[in-house]
């Protein structure tokens, strides 16, 4: 499951039509896994696509369940879903509702996708809101397939440190 943060980013840019300094404050979507994480990881991504001075003005837990990315879209679209889930305990019905964010071109673009994403639920759902979002980007924590294999200065490999015969304490008895 992924941890989400919406950060805020403030700082100043050229306004394009009055060739002005303005001051913007955006918001970008991080998956880390806690608050101090992410913001690591928005200073580092930031830094690649800012000039200049910013500054992170917030960073709070976001509650999407699920981020269906498209390479045609350029708005972020939230979508609020809801469905009929039947209680284990007492055996009744009851509707859970949950958080969508779809990059999508237009809000029919986004419904459209939103139904291909969830076409493989085996109960009928709902959507409620679908709603332009403020977030300008999401940072996944991988992009595609791709693993930061990099192992920190303080740390070694294993097979570094225990011959290869020895078991490990998972496999001791």
């Amino acid at each position: 499951m992924q941890n989400l943060f919406e950060c805020k980013v403030k700082y100043e840019k050229i306004d394009e039509q009055s060739g002005k300094e303005k001051k913007v404050s955006e918001t970008y979507l991080i998956d880390a896994v806690s608050f101090t994480e992410a913001e690591s990881r928005i200073y580092k991504e930031m830094e690649s696509m800012i000039r200049g001075e910013f500054v992170v003005t917030n960073i709070r837990k976001a509650n999407y369940t699920e981020i269906f990315e498209n390479e045609d879209g350029d708005i972020w679209y939230k979508s609020k879903i809801s469905f009929a889930s039947v209680d284990e305990k007492s055996g009744k019905e009851k509707k859970v509702s949950n958080q969508i964010l779809v990059l999508a071109s237009d809000v029919k673009d986004a419904f459209d996708k939103i139904h291909q994403g969830m076409g493989g639920m085996t109960v009928d759902f709902d959507i409620n809101a679908i709603a332009e979002s403020p977030i300008l980007d999401f940072f996944p924590y991988f992009k595609g397939d791709e693993v930061n294999e990099e192992i920190p200065s303080n740390l070694k490999p294993l097979s570094e440190v225990q011959p290869a015969d020895s078991p490990t304490e998972f496999e001791t008895e």
